[in-house]
């Protein structure tokens, strides 16, 4: 299920026709199979002869009444008689099997429409991340914003600083994660994005640049990776829009 939802839309809606048009094809034929070991399709202009489908005269109609089966469309012209106990069960099987294809494909395409992709678009990051005082605190700062007059709602932001490590014992991590704090401890990481906010990393004791000076934080290889995640207002669905941040602190934001 995962997977078709992750599908680009062109391929998701191969799958949703495909999955129609396969089981029609195949209990179509097996309609067709089971007039054929009847003998009804010898017996067409016989009207004593009593057969499985009425008015099923080839492969083109068993396919026809296929369709009409597993939609619930609604019998007329063609329409199943009580002398026909495999026909029943294979009626019962398709209407069950079509319920289940049905739920299964519209739920996909739901998802897939209701996805916040788009949303996340319009949520906007500040070009730059700076190092700057702040209450007479050295802070790491950087600013977001909504776009859209529907909120995010019940928004969360986090960072998360990306470099590799080597441990006291020699081992060497290529993509050691480390924690920013951006308000966990006092609330402010829950946001309120009615105007674009200032995000602040204060960089103290417990910060991973309290050692860093400002000419290694220039050399430094390592990335930070800024993460909003929020209920989406007019879906209730929930979108991670991210933003990555370069090691350069004088350069704008980019992957």
């Amino acid at each position: 299920f995962t997977t078709l939802v992750d599908l680009k839309w062109r391929f998701s809606l191969l799958v949703f026709i495909l999955a129609y048009a396969v089981t029609w094809l195949f209990f179509g034929l097996i309609w067709w199979f089971i007039a054929y070991r009847r003998g009804d399709l010898d017996h067409l202009e016989d009207h004593a002869w009593t057969p499985c489908v009425n008015n099923l005269n080839g492969f083109v109609s068993a396919f026809l009444f296929s369709i009409e089966t597993e939609t619930t469309i609604g019998y007329g012209h063609r329409v199943i008689t009580d002398k026909c106990p495999e026909g029943i069960v294979l009626l019962l099987l398709q209407a069950i099997l079509g319920s289940m294809v049905n739920a299964f494909m519209v739920g996909c395409m739901f998802v897939k429409i209701s996805q916040p992709n788009k949303r996340a678009e319009t949520l906007v990051f500040s070009s730059h991340a700076v190092v700057s005082l702040r209450d007479d605190r050295l802070c790491l700062m950087f600013r977001v914003g909504d776009l859209r007059d529907s909120h995010i709602v019940e928004a969360s932001i986090r960072a998360k600083l990306i470099k590799s490590k080597q441990t006291q014992e020699g081992e060497f991590i290529p993509l050691d994660q480390t924690d920013l704090s951006v308000g966990f401890e006092t609330g402010d990481d829950r946001l309120f994005l009615v105007s674009p906010l200032i995000i602040s990393h204060e960089i103290d004791e417990r910060s991973p640049f309290w050692d860093v000076s400002r000419h290694q934080l220039e050399k430094d290889d390592f990335e930070i990776v800024v993460i909003l995640e929020g209920m989406v207002e007019a879906t209730g669905n929930r979108g991670t829009p991210g933003r990555d941040a370069p090691g350069d602190t004088s350069s704008p934001w980019g992957h």
